[in-house]
């Protein structure tokens, strides 16, 4: 018998590109829909819902870290860790639903003036987008190692 090594085994090139590109994939889906949504889509309705507590402007310093921490854990746990885009669409939904329910409910329950009705719409965009971005990030992925 073999005694155990602790040398690690490198990521194969192949993976390595087929993981960096399903990051750009996921992070291309992530801003092209999340800012589709807030920008457009729903703009009226968070203006309404949130009135004062909405900026004027956007903190970019704060969403760039957002998005570059979201990312990442969408890579790790929904893109590698699924073998398909189906899958990974399912662990992004759960992934979402904790992501969004834990900021949603946060602030439902700490701030004062958080609208209720804000509350399923976000967990449902979050759910939405973020099972989206793992599904096309599962795609890019499995197109990038050549597999189906």
């Amino acid at each position: 018998m073999n005694p155990p090594t602790s040398t690690p085994h490198p990521t194969p090139p192949r993976t390595t590109a087929a993981l960096a590109a399903a990051t750009v994939a996921v992070t291309v889906t992530m801003l092209v829909l999340d800012l589709a949504w807030l920008g457009v889509v729903a703009k009226d309705f968070y203006d309404a819902a949130l009135g004062a507590l909405r900026s004027p402007a956007v903190y970019w310093p704060a969403a760039g870290l957002f998005y570059a921490f979201y990312v990442a854990v969408i890579v790790i746990y929904a893109v590698r860790g699924t073998t398909g885009p189906a899958a990974a669409a399912r662990r992004g939904a759960a992934l979402g639903l904790v992501a969004y329910g834990t900021y949603e409910l946060t602030n439902w329950a700490v701030l004062r003036d958080w609208p209720a009705r804000l509350v399923p719409v976000d967990l449902a965009w979050g759910i939405a987008l973020t099972a989206v971005a793992a599904a096309m990030g599962r795609w890019v992925y499995a197109k990038v190692v050549g597999r189906r």
